[in-house]
């Protein structure tokens, strides 16, 4: 397979005094297209706002930092308007309008990532705006827009000319959006950094797992996710996803080392990773990361609701289930070597701490 898995940033696409709006290119990062993988982000300034959309793919958004509102309609149901946060996972399936805003002074940062195979172009989002200058109804004459909303042409053309904005806006604080309502998170986000977690290795590192259980609607949207912080110089065990799943891995916070090993034992990608790159591991290849003295926490959807994984270091390694006289076999050792290999690593861990 050869296809360059480096990892990259984001690029800027389009935005004004509101906001922006950035996304990684499958050019540049081609397991983006051959895994029909979206990724992109979006930075709020303050009082920037979002106008309301839908896009072409289902996808998981994860608040990277900030704090906002998000409105959300599911298809045939009533607006959602819902607080934001950092560390909040929302899961947004095909079909759902949303809208964004940020009222706070510092900027509301939010990633997406998605499924494109049911997109118009593979391995990138296509956002589709109900107004502004590029919305919709700018593409319709005023007779049908007239017709389908019931009104005059000069109303139309008031309502469809009036915001000149692309996609992102400022609004000049005269305008009271909804306030959110507790009672319409549930279901829809949870805050990973709050969350139980699933994992936690003292001096090693902790793991909290999105999945239908804990958030349902990731079963529409046909995606896992997870929120891994690793501790100083910890080493996250190698592993495969064993279910046919692509691992999308966008670097949150600090910074450490990667290996990707494919067929053939062949190191397909060594390379040191930072916060705001985003790489994606093919199918059943093995990954493992080892972090720097600050630590390092990423955030990965993986292409199933309900991933699997196989690790090849700990007690609940495949090496600890094989017989003996297999790995002595397969390994070309004798008993001596086989024991020493087994007695290592009993605990099951998937982190490592350092070295002491």
């Amino acid at each position: 397979m050869e296809i360059d898995l480096t990892p990259q940033l984001a690029k800027k696409v389009c935005g004004g005094n509101g906001g922006s709006y950035y996304a990684w290119s499958p050019s540049e990062l081609p397991m983006l297209r051959h895994g029909n993988i979206g990724a992109a982000k979006l930075a709020l300034e303050k009082n920037g706002f979002s106008v309301p959309s839908y896009c072409d793919s289902s996808i998981v958004a994860y608040v990277l930092q900030g704090n906002g509102v998000a409105g959300i309609v599911l298809p045939e149901s009533e607006e959602k308007v819902i607080a934001v946060k950092k560390g909040d996972a929302i899961a947004l399936p095909f079909g759902v309008v949303t809208w964004w805003h940020n009222k706070e002074d510092t900027e509301l940062v939010v990633l997406f990532l998605g499924d494109t195979s049911k997109a118009h172009k593979a391995g990138e989002f296509t956002n589709f705006f109900l107004t502004g200058s590029n919305g919709i109804f700018t593409g319709f004459s005023t007779e049908f827009v007239g017709r389908a909303w019931d009104l005059e042409e000069k109303d139309v053309k008031t309502l469809v000319g009036s915001q000149s904005g692309k996609g992102i806006v400022k609004l000049d604080g005269k305008i009271n959006l909804p306030e959110p309502k507790q009672d319409h998170r549930k279901g829809m986000a949870l805050n990973c950094e709050e969350a139980p977690l699933d994992v936690d290795i003292k001096n090693g590192g902790r793991v909290v797992v999105l999945n239908t259980k804990n958030l349902p609607l990731v079963g529409e949207v046909g995606l896992g996710a997870d929120l891994v912080r690793l501790d100083g110089s910890a080493m996250c065990s190698p592993g495969f996803s064993c279910d046919s799943a692509l691992q999308v891995t966008y670097i949150v916070r600090g910074s450490g080392r990667v290996q990707v090993v494919g067929p053939d034992g062949r190191r397909v990608l060594e390379t040191t990773i930072k916060a705001g790159n985003l790489f994606i591991v093919p199918r059943f290849f093995v990954v493992s990361k080892i972090a720097d003295p600050d630590g390092m926490e990423w955030f990965s959807i993986i292409t199933t609701p309900n991933p699997v994984f196989t690790h090849l270091a700990g007690s609940s390694s495949v090496w600890k289930a094989l017989s003996p006289t297999v790995l002595q076999a397969a390994f070309n050792v004798d008993s001596g070597v086989e024991q020493l290999f087994r007695s290592k690593r009993t605990s099951d861990a998937i982190f490592f701490p350092p070295p002491k």
